[in-house]
């Protein structure tokens, strides 16, 4: 399945992204279309499972994600539980740094739904949940 990826320079160092990336119970206040974000399976400090009820319109599903996390060098997550609209959802957000203040953010995503969407429509969809993340985690990284 092919990703679609894009990437930001964040004004802040890589552990500090990653913290926020960790924190889902305040997804709901900076990533766009989440309502809800609940740990389902805590691991051993970062989340292991996470339940989201996501409404990003068209998109309105339930569903889980599972998550291995590379100390504050990346995450990566696929679905766990499927909800009624997605089939698949693999993702990353690898970080790397650019100097001693700011970090590189990539995010990379596939999503397959159970509605047939033409693959040009499906990437720009791709595109635009990438890039309302990318802006809403600098936002709230640089805001802290």
């Amino acid at each position: 399945m092919a990703r679609t990826t894009s990437d930001i320079v964040i004004d802040a160092p890589a552990n500090q992204i990653m913290d926020v990336i960790a924190d889902f119970g305040a997804y709901p206040d900076w990533a766009t279309g989440v309502k809800a974000a609940d740990i389902v399976d805590a691991g051993d400090g970062r989340a292991k499972q996470v339940h989201f009820v996501l409404d990003a319109s068209p998109i309105r599903d339930e569903y889980d994600l599972g998550y291995t996390w590379d100390g504050d060098r990346s995450v990566s997550w696929s679905l766990a539980e499927k909800g009624s609209m997605l089939k698949s959802m693999d993702g990353a957000y690898i970080l790397e740094p650019v100097d001693d203040a700011r970090t590189r953010v990539t995010y990379q995503l596939a999503v397959d739904v159970s509605i047939p969407l033409l693959g040009m429509l499906k990437r720009k969809a791709e595109k635009v949940i990438i890039d309302t993340a990318l802006k809403g985690l600098k936002k709230q990284v640089e805001s802290l």
